[in-house]
């Protein structure tokens, strides 16, 4: 697939804005969906998944951290344009701001960034969360 490009071995760079070929491929695009829809559909496929800009050191603690509980999210780099469409975390309001980035997605549901990641993992609640979207088996 000429628009998904492996970085290492646990994070792919994937054009959302251009068209690419079909393909059995769990990141594959389709021609006719738009980036905002392509990002949805990600978020809807992966019980966990992270968006990054490329060389965020963000989101390597993001990885450790999910890889030290037993969870190996994917992780999608974007490109400035692509991360104005990720959809707004679900406890925000119209005053706050964007999603932040790396933005985090656990269950098809807006965790946020690094701090909030880290702060649902120090209050107990990450785990079962991940165990609930079957990320994780205890």
């Amino acid at each position: 697939m000429q628009d998904l490009r492996r970085c290492s071995d646990d994070v792919f760079r994937l054009d959302l804005t251009s068209p690419a070929t079909a393909s059995s491929s769990p990141l594959s695009i389709d021609v006719a969906e738009s980036v905002e829809a392509r990002i949805r559909r990600l978020i809807s496929e992966h019980p966990v998944i992270i968006f990054s800009r490329s060389s965020c050191c963000m989101c390597h603690v993001m990885k450790k951290l999910l890889s030290t509980i037993g969870v190996h999210p994917t992780v999608i780099e974007l490109d400035d344009r692509e991360i104005a469409f990720l959809p707004p975390s679900s406890d925000t309001d119209t005053d706050s701001p964007p999603t932040p980035n790396p933005a985090v997605f656990i269950g098809g549901t807006s965790v946020g960034g690094l701090e909030s990641l880290v702060s649902l993992h120090l209050s107990g609640h990450l785990v079962p969360k991940l165990v609930e979207v079957g990320a994780l088996w205890v």
